[in-house]
């Protein structure tokens, strides 16, 4: 499988944006999904998560009620909205797959083994 995320820019705070990133082949709806950003000089951190089937979402603490992961496995997308966008969130997004092989928590980089390239969202003030 291969990941293609989009949808990053430069949108002022306040703002929305939406991430998409689209995966190759035909067994993306049986991978768990997650989001992660990574801001300069800092390590990459979990954001949100998505079971295969949509049905349990995971969300750091600090976007929690401004962030919103969504999948389309008829379009084997998924999604990331952000809303009410702060300066602090300002990094690298990439989209990452877990297809079952390495396991752990759900907030842990080692458990997802696909990456994207990941798209820049930059959020000025």
């Amino acid at each position: 499988v291969q990941l293609q995320a989009s949808g990053g820019g430069l949108v002022q705070a306040g703002g929305s944006l939406r991430l998409s990133c689209a995966a190759s082949g035909r067994t993306f709806s049986r991978y768990d999904m997650g989001w992660f950003r990574q801001a300069p000089g800092k390590e990459r951190e979990f954001v949100a998560a998505i079971t295969w089937n949509g049905g349990i979402t995971y969300y750091v603490d600090s976007v929690k009620g401004r962030f919103t992961i969504s999948r389309d496995n008829a379009k084997n997308t998924v999604y990331l909205q952000m809303n009410s966008l702060k300066p602090e969130d300002t990094a690298v997004y990439y989209c990452a797959a877990d297809r079952g092989y390495n396991g752990g928590s759900y907030y842990y980089t080692g458990r997802y083994d696909v990456w994207g390239q990941g798209t820049q969202v930059t959020v000025s003030s």
